[in-house]
């Protein structure tokens, strides 16, 4: 069977679905990744098809409203100026999501990013689809949406909030549906809303860990969590001796990485992090990222990419901006975490890993400072209960598989809709 997968974003919205891309490629299908021509080698060094989606993620993080962006966290103004950065490519990235589903496809899974676009061109085409989130999505009375930030609004004020947050995703994506609509031969009305999606039966698989964060009980049935999606490490991939030898030379260091997110001034925050680092005695290593972060000496080491899975459970401790990928990556480790959240969802995840135990309460980006995160820093790695409860959670995940309950749902689409559920 050919499956296609869609996800649009950065580095953390792609590196997931490699993982469940390999698992399903070894259960037997054709499996192709469609994402933005940054991640071609990414996906094609994984051992899986690609096909290009338009739109640079860096490029649009590291423009002026990518920074307003980092600017605004999370909560309303994040997500007006997502909104204001989304209108201006969502037209173009729509209709390469339509070129990418007509190379063809017998089932779609969609990324949150993508599902907007994507679930309108499976309709319109007959093309069975799923949901695979990496957040909750779902409204739910339980929890504010993770685009909010982590504060509770109160049972009726979080469902009402979520409600509002797919109106709102609504309103970005509305010129490019209309685009759609007019390729595809469409009504104007059809496919009108988000919410009608979220209440029609269509199938969501949320990959992150119950462990992490139950199912709310207000879930529609289709709305289930299947646990985490593990990237896969390309193929053939050996560690550079430069980092294997840092390692050996010391006590494990911390790591420290914002990953995607594109800071205003990388030199200070680079400076930053070492002063911290070296006035809690700790070695570091640092991760370049999007931001380009660099440091030398013999207690820190600057690296390039580097698959989480083998460099994590070498580290004392993580210093991170808690996205959903690293968030997960960091918990499979069972390494304690300082969340330094930036923008968007990251304050959601820093709030769960700071309830779960495994991290101190988190420290704003805006608001970091040398001092705040060298005593966050001798904090987490003078209390053994932080890596005690790391530990403890990693060995639950470490018996979660979310691919059979994600082939489980294909299997049942594609029955449904007629068509062969192996290759």
């Amino acid at each position: 069977m050919r499956i296609l997968m869609v996800t649009a974003g950065s580095t953390g919205d792609v590196l997931p679905y490699t993982g469940l891309g390999v698992r399903l490629s070894e259960a037997g299908h054709e499996v192709v990744l469609a994402t933005h021509e940054r991640f071609a080698a990414t996906v094609s060094d994984r051992g899986l098809g690609f096909r290009s989606l338009p739109v640079d993620p860096f490029t649009e993080l590291s423009s002026a409203g990518g920074r307003r962006l980092v600017r605004a966290s999370s909560g309303p103004l994040a997500m007006a100026q997502l909104m204001s950065m989304g209108r201006s490519f969502m037209p173009e990235l729509g209709r390469g999501v339509l070129a990418a589903v007509e190379r063809g496809a017998d089932v779609l899974l969609l990324s949150t990013t993508a599902a907007r676009l994507g679930h309108l061109v499976a309709r319109a085409l007959d093309v069975p689809s799923m949901g695979v989130f990496l957040q909750p999505w779902s409204p739910t009375a339980e929890f504010a949406p993770a685009v909010l930030g982590a504060r509770s609004l109160g049972r009726w004020g979080n469902r009402a909030a979520g409600r509002a947050a797919l109106a709102l995703i609504d309103r970005m994506y509305a010129e490019s549906v209309r685009d759609l609509r007019a390729l595809l031969g469409l009504p104007r009305r059809a496919d009108s809303s988000s919410l009608r999606r979220e209440t029609e039966g269509w199938p969501v698989g949320y990959a992150y860990s119950p462990a992490v964060l139950p199912r709310p009980a207000d879930w529609r049935p289709e709305a289930q969590v299947v646990g985490y999606l593990w990237p896969s490490r390309p193929r053939d991939w050996r560690p550079p001796a430069e980092l294997t030898d840092f390692l050996a030379a010391g006590p494990p260091p911390v790591y420290v990485g914002f990953g995607s997110a594109v800071a205003p001034d990388p030199e200070a925050l680079s400076r930053l992090a070492v002063r911290a680092l070296r006035s809690a005695g700790l070695r570091g290593v640092l991760q370049s990222g999007w931001s380009g972060l660099q440091a030398d000496g013999d207690d820190i080491l600057t690296i390039g990419e580097v698959p989480h899975d083998w460099l994590f459970p070498r580290m004392a401790a993580l210093v991170h901006a808690c996205g959903a990928g690293t968030t997960a990556a960091g918990l499979r480790a069972g390494v304690p975490c300082v969340p330094v959240p930036v923008q968007l969802d990251q304050p959601f995840w820093a709030h769960r890993l700071t309830a779960l135990g495994v991290a101190p309460g988190p420290i704003p980006f805006r608001h970091l400072t040398p001092h705040r995160l060298a005593a966050a820093l001798r904090h987490t790695t003078r209390t053994p209960a932080y890596r005690a409860r790391a530990r403890a959670l990693a060995h639950r995940l470490s018996t979660e598989d979310a691919t059979p309950r994600i082939l489980s749902v294909i299997d049942d689409l594609t029955t449904r809709a007629g068509r062969p559920t192996r290759h």
